[in-house]
């Protein structure tokens, strides 16, 4: 097996770890909190859906007629601005408050509906610019079921027959998985390094920068009623499923790796700018109490 593939072999089996780690950590209650909630105000999942993959997707595409952007950027972008949310986010929004029944009755929400909305969606902006975009269905479900849905339902099943033990067993994988990642996402990135730099250099990073902001603002302007569930929007509005992204641009843009590094970009400045809000929110939170 040569160095690659090992990289590719430690980032999907940290994603299982992690994700079956926050399934150990929930409940099928809370897996199905926003669907059985869906017709009920405040409709948390609907607005999550609006935020998502309406306004979202707009704003990329604004950006995109906006800023003078190459073509394999402005592919990055758009994939990003459709994309679900990331299998390991749940984590991070719960760390920041989110409760763990609309933590994963988001996530689970958000992914099965992005079967149906993600390959519409990239249809509607293909349209726009005037490029036949393809990204089916059957693709989405599986890169979400491998990657969410079934590490999630093992750690949920899991801990429905042997409580105790997941409670004891969670932090182990957790922090296993934790440890994989970081081995396969930094030679990665320390690959994708030149990349990205030229795109710091250029406009290209503050159209990323401007679409993260403005799907954090999305997300919490509709995430509903309550302020630590728009922490929860919002940051699942700005932060998405990075290898879903990766698949949209390998099979749409021939100049990929300058749109994988676009992705990459993305990735670093959501993840820095929600962890500026998850603190902000902390700060306010412990400020009310």
């Amino acid at each position: 097996m040569d160095a690659q593939a090992l990289i590719k072999a430690a980032i999907s089996a940290s994603i299982l770890m992690l994700v079956f780690a926050l399934g150990l950590r929930a409940s099928f209650a809370d897996a199905t909190s926003l669907f059985r909630e869906l017709f009920r105000p405040p409709r948390r999942l609907l607005r999550a859906l609006i935020a998502m993959y309406i306004v979202v997707p707009a704003v990329a595409v604004g950006l995109g007629l906006l800023f003078d952007l190459s073509v394999p950027v402005r592919a990055g972008m758009l994939a990003m601005a459709i994309a679900p949310i990331p299998p390991i986010l749940p984590g991070k929004q719960l760390k920041f408050g989110g409760s763990s029944a609309h933590v994963f009755g988001l996530l689970v929400a958000v992914s099965l509906c992005a079967i149906v909305l993600v390959p519409l969606v990239l249809g509607v902006i293909g349209q726009v610019f005037h490029h036949q975009a393809a990204f089916s269905p059957a693709q989405v479900a599986g890169l979400i079921g491998s990657t969410v849905l079934l590490p999630l339902l093992a750690g949920l099943a899991f801990r429905h027959f042997a409580p105790q033990w997941a409670e004891r067993l969670a932090p182990w994988v957790s922090r296993l998985g934790t440890v994989l990642l970081i081995a396969g996402a930094l030679p990665v990135l320390i690959a994708a390094a030149p990349a990205m730099a030229a795109l710091v250099g250029d406009s290209s990073v503050l159209a990323i920068a401007a679409l993260v902001a403005s799907a954090i603002g999305a997300g919490y302007a509709l995430g509903g009623p309550n302020e630590d569930e728009r922490l929860t929007v919002a940051i699942a509005s700005a932060m998405r499923h990075p290898g879903i992204a990766l698949a949209i641009v390998t099979l749409n843009v021939p100049e990929a790796p300058m749109a994988g590094a676009a992705v990459l970009l993305y990735v670093l400045v959501s993840v820095v700018l929600t962890t500026l809000l998850g603190k902000f929110g902390e700060r306010r939170h412990d400020s009310r109490t």
